[in-house]
């Protein structure tokens, strides 16, 4: 990985230089435009509305439009001279619980490697965080924008999550929010219950899962360089509406019962594979019972 970013954390009187890294990537194929008869790639340029001629990069500054399609232009030298307060400096302001933070508020998230003069107070740092079960809310500016930020402890390095301002989060305003709620039947809750139930896990395992779009992509890239035929992949099919509520939570708790007894391997979190035991109340003979009594039990999981 190469810094993006080079500055320091803030911390009291506390001052630990840091680098800065992007902690995600995007692993989306890239695809080009391309005229389909020849393959040639489709360009774009640049062109002033005004008097038609194409503008040089150099040239090109930012703009505000007003509501009557006048336009503010803003150069970078108006923006450097915009006050930044945080630049270069992720400033500490408070610390809070995690849980006090809904994810919705999260942008991007970077780790932070300390520079080799300030590792002792970077651990420093890390090691309380990890301790009180807090995370810093902080101010940063990286790339000419101030951002709130939350800093917080991953695999034993700190990691700094941007944050949204309040006004950059929308407030859900849909119809059914202030219309009478349908009424659910106990029935229904205890089913959707014992589904969650048959569906959890103690913790979340990413390997898990794969991005089967991708690879299918990946294949189809990969067989269209050695002149394969290809055919265009099956797609599922569309589900039916469900009408009644009732019977369709009665019928995933099933299938994800079945699911977990028929031996699909699973990952335990120290990475050897086990198999999903079956569940023993399916060996016993149990007398039948309403359907507003039964409950789905949890498969149980291996020590």
């Amino acid at each position: 990985m190469r810094a993006m970013w080079k500055g320091s954390v803030s911390f009291g009187l506390v001052t630990i230089p840091i680098n800065l890294y992007a902690a995600t990537e995007n692993k989306n194929v890239s695809l080009r435009q391309v005229h389909e008869t020849d393959g040639g790639r489709v360009q774009y340029k640049r062109f002033c509305s005004i008097d038609g001629e194409e503008v040089p990069y150099a040239e090109i500054a930012k703009g505000y439009e007003l509501s009557d399609g006048q336009m503010v232009v803003i150069t970078d030298a108006d923006l450097a001279e915009l006050p930044l307060s945080s630049s270069k400096t992720i400033d500490v302001l408070e610390f809070v619980p995690l849980e006090s933070i809904d994810p919705i508020h999260f942008d991007k998230t970077y780790y932070l490697e300390p520079q080799k003069a300030a590792i002792k107070p970077y651990v420093l740092l890390r090691d309380a965080l990890h301790k009180s079960s807090h995370v810093a809310i902080a101010k940063v500016a990286i790339r000419q924008r101030e951002a709130l930020a939350v800093l917080r402890v991953l695999s034993d390095v700190l990691v700094m999550t941007t944050v949204l301002w309040p006004d950059e989060v929308r407030t859900p305003d849909f119809a059914f929010l202030r219309e009478d709620a349908p009424s659910v039947r106990p029935q229904e809750m205890t089913m959707a219950t014992s589904l969650i139930d048959s569906l959890s896990e103690p913790v979340f395992e990413p390997d898990k899962y794969q991005d089967d779009y991708r690879e299918a992509l990946d294949s189809l890239i990969q067989a269209k360089i050695d002149g394969k035929d290809t055919t265009a992949p099956s797609k599922p099919g569309e589900k039916a509406e469900v009408v009644d509520l009732m019977s369709a939570l009665q019928a995933s708790v099933t299938a994800a019962k079945k699911t977990r007894s028929t031996g699909l391997v699973k990952k335990t979190p120290a990475g050897r594979p086990r198999k999903a035991e079956p569940d023993p109340e399916q060996e016993k003979p149990v007398a039948k019972k309403p359907a507003a009594a039964t409950r789905a039990r949890r498969t149980p999981k291996s020590a």
